[in-house]
């Protein structure tokens, strides 16, 4: 593990950028809070960064919290061309780099694909999760086993043809504006945040940094039955936090019920509650209560 020096963020908080080598491949991630502190790695969803839990980071009490750019996102690195993005392979990456911090056991926050991740590595390793907080969502997208074949073949042929030119910005105000127009929008300050960790300027302009493979098809993904097992194996406490305005779905409510005491809470927000000023310092203030009374 490789610690870059420190960002002063503000009087009260400092920032610490890690770097850590996985399975021959770097991984970056932003560090806050005691050294000493309840040890939570935090997993960021699809196409954002480490970035993603900046609001959080103030109101969370006694927290060393490890805010990962899983594989292709934010600062770490891409995987190989040959080699397409499974939601697996994070699992065995966060595991990897929970080893290289020295954590036998830890905690998880997760948003998202970062919740799915979250809640597979539990259902994976149970005995080193201590706990599990997961907002806006539970597990992976699944396919169906009759829609396989036709899904890997338009996988495989999108990544045959794949070379359309990135796009470019011309400035980073540019880029931040259009991340606040996003799938799941997103505040000024909030875009402001993710694009520090997700633009590459060149005399070409600004360009996303994120691997263009992680906007193609899946290849390959779970079945619902496996997503289920895993879980059915899920031991440590879990909390399940869902924004009124967020992507709950009746397929979520159903996965819910197989994971063993789950505690669920809605507060007011959308699918991206935890990095909205409005609502961050209610999340953590729900993770905060969670965590005492573990």
């Amino acid at each position: 593990m490789i610690r870059i020096r420190p960002e002063l963020r503000d009087l009260s908080m400092v920032a610490e950028e890690l770097r850590f080598e996985v399975n021959g491949q770097l991984m970056a991630a932003r560090a806050v809070g005691p050294a000493d502190g309840r040890p939570v790695l935090a997993l960021h969803g699809w196409l954002d960064n480490a970035a993603s839990f900046r609001a959080l980071e103030p109101y969370l009490d006694s927290v060393r919290l490890v805010a990962l750019d899983l594989a292709g996102h934010g600062f770490s690195m891409h995987r190989p061309d040959a080699m397409p993005y499974y939601i697996w392979d994070n699992v065995a990456d966060v595991l990897s780099v929970a080893d290289e911090l020295g954590w036998e056991q830890f905690h998880l926050l997760g948003h998202s694909m970062g919740a799915g991740i979250a809640s597979l590595l539990a259902g994976t390793m149970p005995e080193r999760i201590l706990s599990l907080v997961l907002l806006e969502g539970l597990a992976p997208l699944a396919d169906e086993p009759d829609e396989l074949p036709g899904k890997m073949a338009l996988a495989i042929r999108r990544r045959q043809s794949r070379g359309r030119s990135p796009r470019y910005y011309p400035d980073t105000e540019a880029a931040v504006q259009a991340r606040m127009k996003g799938h799941f929008p997103v505040t000024e300050q909030a875009a402001r945040w993710l694009v520090e960790r997700s633009i590459v300027h060149t005399p070409k302009g600004v360009r996303w940094r994120s691997d263009p493979a992680l906007v193609l098809p899946s290849v390959l993904r779970l079945s619902e039955a496996q997503v289920r097992a895993f879980l059915c194996a899920v031991k440590a406490p879990a909390l399940l936090v869902m924004g009124s305005e967020g992507i709950g779905t009746p397929l979520l409510d159903e996965r819910a019920a197989l994971v063993s005491g789950l505690r669920r809470l809605t507060l007011a927000g959308n699918h991206h509650l935890h990095l909205d000023e409005s609502s961050a310092r209610a999340v953590a203030d729900t993770i905060n209560e969670f965590h005492r009374h573990l």
